[in-house]
């Protein structure tokens, strides 16, 4: 077990995305997870119902021990749900030098609100800024950039407005687009890298911007090239959708385990 990720996010209590998935998800990739809980959801498979934030000071002393003791490779980040947990988080985190992968989630697969659009400029401020690579959907680069994202084109003409956010990397996903294919772009400071796979028709989509984001988290903190991370958490996550376990009756869980062999006592 190699690759030490801290995930600050929101638990999921049906367990496709939130933590829950970030945890399988790192595990599944041979690294070491660990968490500090920002807030608890009332959610499955059809959608969330509820969500409790966790006070800003437990927030940040989850972090405070985590590193103190085991410390980190890579910091991810997920659901952060307003402001001062996005300060908190910022706060605890200065001055440690943890490369992080923020992932801007601000809503749910069934549309219920997990950060409002006006936190989004506290966002780019505490997190993106710095951050080694940031993964936003389509949806989301509309909020960062203040502009609409709707086609390819528009994808590509995006590049010089998500650079302008501030963190080393973009992961643009195209996911939301229509059409037969897929096309995410990884954006650095000098290079845009194009990925692209046919669309999996299937309702097995909870928790996979969630999933991305860990599985790249565990490349680069089994020091993998960004690239080369990338294309490896594309890899598992399209995996994991082919052979989802068909749970729920709504936006069903990923097959986070496809990489592990049962095991079986003697």
């Amino acid at each position: 077990m190699t690759g030490r990720v801290l995930i600050i996010a929101g638990s999921d209590s049906g367990g496709g995305a939130g933590i829950q998935a970030d945890i399988k998800t790192v595990t599944a990739l041979g690294g070491y997870a660990m968490t500090a809980v920002t807030a608890i959801t009332v959610q499955n498979t059809l959608g969330v119902t509820g969500v409790h934030e966790i006070p800003t000071d437990v927030v940040a002393a989850q972090i405070k021990a985590v590193l103190d003791d085991i410390g980190a490779d890579v910091i991810k980040t997920g659901m952060l749900a307003s402001v001062p947990i996005i300060e908190a988080v910022a706060g605890a985190l200065k001055g440690r030098g943890i490369p992080r992968v923020v992932d801007p989630v601000m809503r749910a697969k069934g549309g219920h609100a997990l950060l409002a659009e006006e936190s989004a400029a506290a966002l780019t401020t505490h997190l993106v800024r710095g951050a080694l690579l940031i993964t936003p959907n389509l949806p989301e680069a509309e909020v960062l950039t203040k502009r609409p994202i709707r086609t390819v084109a528009d994808m590509e003409d995006a590049v010089t407005a998500l650079r302008s956010l501030g963190a080393y990397a973009v992961l643009l996903k195209g996911g939301h687009l229509e059409g037969d294919e897929v096309v995410d772009l990884l954006i650095t400071t000098d290079d845009v890298i194009r990925f692209a796979d046919t669309r999996i028709q299937t309702k097995a989509t909870h928790g996979t911007g969630c999933t991305l984001a860990s599985a790249i988290a565990a490349g680069l903190a089994d020091k993998m090239p960004l690239p080369q991370a990338v294309a490896r958490a594309r890899a598992y996550v399209r995996q994991a959708m082919l052979t989802a376990p068909g749970l729920g009756k709504g936006h069903g869980p990923l097959n986070h385990a496809h990489t592990v062999a049962p095991f079986t006592s003697i």
